[in-house]
C-alpha cells in the first residue's frame, strides 16, 4: 500500500516544496495538500497536472475546527491512514513584522498568532491522530527490533526563536510565544501517541531562514550562506525525517540535525 502524506499549509514556501518533493522523490507515495484558498493555489494546481492522481487538494483553514474535521473524514473514507503529517502553515505576526518591545504587542496580535502556528497545529494532530496510528510507517527509519517500530510520523515546523535556552535577544513576543507553545504541544503529543503500539513519533523541525514571504523582511540580516531556498530546506528536512526513529521522538531538531535546545 502507497505511503500518505499530509502537508497542512501546501499553497506555497516550504509546505508546497515539501508536497513537490515527496511526488517526486517518494513514488509511490501520495500527497494530500491542504490549504485556506486552493483556488488560488497555482503551485498546487501545477503539480495536480504533473502527478494525476497522487495529489489531493483540500480546503483547510487551520483556525476552523470544522474544516479540519472534514477534511480528516475524507482522508479517512479515502485512505484509511496517514504515514506522515507536516504542519507547514506559520504567521509572523498579523502585521508582518515581529514585536521589537512591549508597546508593539496587542492582544488581538498575541492571539491571532497562537491561533495559527500553536492551536491549529494542535487540533490537526486532534482529528488526524486515529489515522497516524494506521499507518504503516511509510516514513522513516525502522530498526530491526519490531517493538520499537512506529506506525508515523508527526512534524510541527518550529523556529530556533522558539526555544527558550537559546534566547538572547527577546523581542518578537508573539511569534517566539507561539513556537514556544507549540514544541510543548509536540512534547506532550510525543508522550500519549507514545503509550501504546502502534507509536507516532512526534517532532519539531526548524527549517532554518528560508526565502519566503515570512522571513523576506530579515533578509538582510542574514549571511548568504544561511539563507535557504525552499528547495534546498526541505531536502535538509527530509533527510532528517528519513532518519527518525522511535527513540528521536519528543524532540527538536534544527535543519542540519542538531537538536533544538528547549
Amino acid at each position: 500500500m502507497a505511503s500518505v502524506a499530509l502537508i497542512q499549509g501546501a499553497s506555497r514556501g516550504i509546505g508546497l516544496e515539501f508536497c513537490r518533493y515527496i511526488l517526486a522523490k517518494k513514488s509511490p507515495a501520495l500527497v494530500v495538500a491542504t490549504c485556506r484558498n486552493p483556488e488560488a493555489a497555482a503551485g498546487l494546481r501545477d503539480l495536480t497536472g504533473q502527478y494525476p492522481g497522487k495529489i489531493k487538494v483540500l480546503k483547510v483553514d487551520v483556525t476552523r475546527e470544522k474544516d479540519i474535521q472534514d477534511a480528516a473524514e475524507i482522508v479517512k473514507s479515502e485512505f484509511g491512514k496517514l504515514d506522515l503529517l507536516v504542519n507547514s502553515s506559520a504567521m509572523l505576526h498579523p502585521s508582518g513584522k515581529g514585536e521589537t518591545s512591549l508597546r508593539d504587542v496587542s492582544s488581538q496580535g498575541l492571539v491571532a498568532t497562537l491561533t495559527t502556528n500553536t492551536v491549529g497545529p494542535l487540533v490537526m494532530a486532534k482529528h488526524f491522530s486515529p489515522l497516524l496510528l494506521k499507518g504503516n510507517g511509510g516514513f522513516g527509519h525502522q530498526p530491526k527490533d519490531s517493538s520499537k517500530h512506529h506506525s508515523a510520523i508527526l512534524v510541527n515546523m518550529t523556529a530556533k526563536v522558539g526555544s527558550i535556552g537559546d534566547n538572547g535577544l527577546g523581542g518578537w513576543y508573539s511569534y517566539r510565544m507561539s513556537k514556544s507553545a507549540l514544541n510543548m504541544a509536540t512534547k506532550n503529543l510525543s508522550i500519549e501517541l507514545g503509550r501504546g503500539r502502534p507509536k507516532v513519533v512526534c517532532v519539531c523541525l526548524h527549517p532554518g531562514t528560508v526565502n519566503t514571504d515570512l522571513s523576506r523582511p530579515y533578509h538582510k540580516n542574514v549571511p548568504k550562506d544561511r539563507l535557504f531556498s525552499p528547495d534546498h530546506s526541505v531536502q535538509c528536512l527530509m533527510n532528517i525525517i528519513d532518519n527518525l526513529t522511535w527513540e528521536k521522538t519528543g524532540k527538536a531538531y534544527s535543519w542540519d540535525g542538531s537538536e533544538l535546545p528547549w
